[in-house]
Order: structure tokens, then sequence, then C-alpha cells
């Protein structure tokens, strides 16, 4: 098996972990989960005395949603890119491929940012830190590859 390849299935398997890291947390977030409403809610005051009383309510009222909303627009971008993969139809997938990994990178980045400067802290409703570590999971796999890919278009195109 090629080294092409090997990343290929890599790729896929990397991509449906954050796919069911996602999916799994949706119904958490669309039905207002005490766990997440505990989290919007640390969140939306530590925003309310850092940044104004308004946006830290409009987190804490509408983050959810809006988290939701974006996680299930990069995990459908995400099975259009495996769709495309399987068909073969490779530059489509590609370009699927880097805007999925694109959203998928500044909603984790998002996540570990306030894990780790807000309140909320990184251990969360007695999860043993579970939550950063999949956000985190998601950035260093993001960023192998970001550096597989970045090398690949500077020889193609340098």
């Amino acid at each position: 098996m090629n080294t092409k390849k090997i990343i290929n299935v890599w790729e896929i398997c990397a991509s449906l972990w954050v796919l069911y890291i996602f999916l799994w947390s949706l119904p958490y977030k669309f039905t207002w989960h005490p766990h997440t409403e505990n989290i919007f809610w640390t969140i939306g005051t530590w925003m309310s005395e850092t940044i104004s009383l308004s946006v830290g309510n409009a987190f804490s009222s509408y983050g959810a949603y809006v988290i939701w909303t974006l996680e299930l627009i990069v995990s459908i971008i995400l099975i259009a890119a495996l769709y495309f993969t399987a068909r073969k139809m490779n530059d489509t997938a590609s370009l699927f491929f880097g805007v999925w990994w694109l959203g998928a990178m500044f909603l984790m980045i998002g996540a570990v940012f306030f894990h780790l400067v807000t309140p909320l802290g990184i251990e969360v409703n007695d999860d043993g830190g579970s939550l950063f570590r999949a956000a985190v999971s998601i950035v260093c796999i993001w960023w192998v590859f970001f550096a597989y890919n970045f090398s690949n278009l500077k020889k193609k195109f340098l």
C-alpha cells in the first residue's frame, strides 16, 4: 500500500471521528440538555462580565443553537466530501474536505479557547475533560492534514 492510500484512509478515519463528535453533540445542544445549558450559561456569564451584558445574554440564550447549526452544516459538508470521494470525484472531494476541515478547525479552536480562558475549565459537568480532549484532538488532526496538504500544494504550485 502506498503512502497516498495510507494518508487517504487515515484522513477518512479521522474525518469519521470528527463527524462522530459533531453528530453526537447535536442532540444535546438542540434539546438544550442541562449540560449544554450549563456550558453556554457559564460562557455567557463570563462574556457578560468581560465583553458586555447583551453579548453574554445573547450567547447564553442562543449560542448553543448557533454552534449546533454550524456543526450541522460542517457535518453535511463532510458527508458530501465522503460521497464525492466514494464516487472518485477527487477534485470536488478535495474542495469539500478543505472547506470542512477549515470549518471544523474554527469551531474547535473556539471550543478550546472557551475551555481554557473562561471559568468553564477543562473538566465540564464531571466529564473528566472528555469535551476538551475531543476539541484538542480535532485541532491536532487538522494541523497534521494542513501540514501534509500544504507540502503537497507547495510542490504542485511552487
